[in-house]
């Protein structure tokens, strides 16, 4: 199994490790700080480099029982030991419009007692919906002052692994429609922003909400009766 470092440390650009498998383009490591795809989050992008000094670039990153990393070429083989290097401006604008979601679904959640009933993202860019019956360009100016002030606020965003037992005697703790951890998982990894939010999570995210900036809200739309979309862009 990779052990996947970006869970731990969400900084980490650079690191080393060896090719356990290769199947056609993609290789499997023993220990990764590339994101794979997953929870609405693109993965990350970057290069290895073999002990040849031969670059590969990573396309993609996917889980599928297993972490694959999909290179534009044909990779060394098993044993090979790689150092592996991020795509760090890509990350770290995920990491900030991660954190956003989790500062827009807060507010939401505390102010209009609503749940996520899905979400998206791309660098800079992020939709999600929410369980509301209403939504206008002045609820959407609302949200966007109150939003930003959480992001002045200066929030320190902390991650914390707990025993699946544990997790779920946080109240709220799932802030999706529908509680999508498989029943099989036994340790839930939880993000918090300090006074506002915490949520089972496996993205990757900022340390402080000032690292996130300015959000604009640039879209608002309804879904359905009780479900209506917000979009918002960093700057």
């Amino acid at each position: 199994m990779t052990e996947l470092l970006c869970l731990t440390d969400s900084y980490l650009r650079e690191f080393e490790a060896t090719i356990m498998e290769v199947e056609g383009n993609r290789v499997v490591l023993d220990r990764t700080a590339f994101y794979p795809q997953g929870g609405g989050q693109p993965s990350d992008v970057g290069v290895l480099l073999d002990d040849q000094g031969q670059i590969y670039r990573v396309l993609k990153v996917s889980k599928k029982g297993k972490v694959f990393h999909k290179l534009d070429r044909e990779p060394p083989p098993a044993g090979t030991r790689v150092y592996g290097e991020i795509d760090w401006e890509h990350r770290y604008r995920l990491m900030r419009t991660h954190t956003a979601l989790h500062i827009l679904c807060g507010v939401i959640f505390r102010d209009y007692g609503a749940s996520v009933t899905g979400g998206n993202m791309e660098p800079l860019r992020a939709r999600m919906d929410f369980e509301l019956e209403h939504m206008s360009a002045d609820f959407a100016q609302e949200v966007k002052e109150k939003i930003n002030r959480e992001v002045e606020a200066g929030r320190p965003v902390k991650v914390s692994v707990l025993p699946r037992e544990e997790a779920f005697q946080i109240p709220d703790l799932i802030r999706t429609k529908i509680n999508l951890l498989p029943e099989g998982i036994k340790e839930v990894r939880v993000v918090e922003i300090e006074g506002l939010d915490m949520q089972a999570d496996g993205g990757t995210h900022v340390a402080n909400t000032k690292e996130v900036g300015h959000i604009r809200v640039v879209g608002h739309e309804s879904k359905g009766r009780i479900n209506k979309r917000l979009r918002i862009a960093l700057e």
